[in-house]
């Protein structure tokens, strides 16, 4: 497929201009013309650039890639190595990060909502259809320690869970993956039971037991992993591409 054709189909499906973000959405670095051979992941670290070039891709295509907003400009170090294995190789790498969290279907708070069985009911931020945050319930309440269990077993990480005095079941639930945990008060201010995000701050343990709000963080990793591989069966499925999804463990 012809690269800027599919960066065309990359935008159409995961609609990068509805929402602002904190780094450039679509192809970041470009490579080859033709693309037939693409590998997705979390993070473009080196060592998802290696295997990249170990299976003669194309293209990769990450939730994390490059030139974030008050990143330095300067290309030397731990990113020229980066820059220069992808320029060398002719490996085009393609970046969603805002779009991959709010996609409906293939994103990342999404695949949370299917992994957990979760019922999305709409948006955290009220009125504003691509709320990065979501909300939801279960079909039924479920205990705060039956819910821990859950997430352990199907992330396969440890999640940290602060529980409010109440220790209340939960019915109603809010998350955002990755680095979300300050839509916590947002959800506790919404009579939400519980917030789930990847990451943890010190205010946030307060914040849960003071506006009587369940707390649990999974990783950022671990809550991020499954936008890209979504994207991946998908494109596989819906493109004449050889496409696979390549995890590369953090235990963050």
């Amino acid at each position: 497929m012809n690269r800027n054709e599919f960066e065309l189909y990359l935008n159409q499906l995961l609609k990068p201009e509805l929402i602002k973000d904190f780094c450039p959405n679509g192809l970041q670095i470009q490579g080859k013309e033709a693309i037939t051979k693409i590998v997705t992941g979390v993070t473009a670290t080196q060592a998802l650039i290696n295997r990249a070039i170990d299976e003669s891709a194309d293209a990769i295509i990450v939730h994390h890639g490059y030139f974030w907003k008050n990143e330095s400009y300067v290309i030397r170090g731990m990113k020229h190595k980066r820059i220069k294995a992808l320029l060398d190789n002719n490996i085009n790498l393609f970046a969603y990060h805002l779009p991959l969290d709010i996609h409906p279907v293939l994103g990342n708070n999404a695949q949370l909502a299917k992994l957990l069985d979760i019922n999305i009911t709409g948006p955290l931020e009220l009125g504003n259809p691509q709320s990065v945050a979501i909300q939801g319930e279960f079909s039924s309440p479920i205990s705060a320690t039956d819910f821990t269990a859950k997430i352990n077993q199907t992330l396969n990480r440890e999640c940290l869970h602060i529980a409010p005095e109440s220790n209340k079941r939960i019915k109603t639930i809010a998350w955002c993956s990755g680095g979300g945990q300050n839509y916590i008060e947002l959800a506790a201010e919404q009579g939400i039971d519980a917030f789930l995000s990847g990451e943890v701050s010190e205010q946030t343990t307060h914040v849960a037991r003071e506006m009587d709000i369940h707390f649990f963080a999974a990783g950022h990793h671990a809550t991020e992993r499954y936008g890209a591989k979504a994207l991946a069966e998908y494109l596989q499925q819906n493109l004449s591409l050889d496409v696979s999804f390549i995890d590369i463990d953090n235990p963050v």
